[in-house]
């Protein structure tokens, strides 16, 4: 009589890699160090997308934990914190770089939303997507503008909400 067989064990959960110290010859004695700052990532964080970020955050840390923290700390800690371009023509480039992808429109729309929240006006938006035609294609330049124009009317109820709420109270 054979034995039945038994249940596949479960993974063993992924363990730290332990800190080790970094051989010199692969690190260029001129290299600058990258500068991560959390604490600015967040405060940037909420800058930028408001409110809504945390519960954006809370959800992804519930399907991969510490990935929303690493990216928060590495983007908006890390490569937003750099020198040599404004909040503004980093969302530029960002809405540029998103269009041009593709099948990225929770992303785009976030950053649609980001550009208004830092000054940027529906024109200038709008203009950045036709620009982009000649060099990504018209489809994807459509697409970023159905994704523009969703959120402009999105961010143009979310005040009469609010007025008739008050209104109400």
């Amino acid at each position: 009589m054979t034995a039945a067989p038994s249940a596949p064990a479960a993974p063993a959960a992924a363990q730290p890699i332990p800190a080790q110290p970094i051989p010199a010859q692969l690190v260029p004695a001129d290299l600058a160090p990258a500068t991560l700052d959390r604490e600015a990532g967040y405060a940037l964080l909420a800058d930028l997308a408001g409110p809504v970020a945390a519960t954006t955050l809370g959800g992804l840390d519930a399907l991969a934990p510490g990935f929303p923290d690493w990216i928060v700390t590495s983007l908006f800690g890390g490569t937003y914190q750099r020198p040599g371009l404004a909040l503004r023509d980093r969302q530029v480039a960002n809405l540029a770089a998103l269009a041009a992808l593709g099948g990225v429109e929770p992303q785009l729309a976030d950053h649609v939303r980001n550009s208004l929240r830092i000054g940027m006006t529906k024109e200038e938006i709008t203009e950045v997507l036709v620009h982009l035609a000649p060099y990504v294609g018209v489809p994807k330049t459509l697409a970023g503008l159905r994704v523009a124009a969703a959120t402009f009317a999105e961010a143009s109820e979310a005040p009469a909400a609010r007025e008739t709420a008050e209104e109400q109270a």
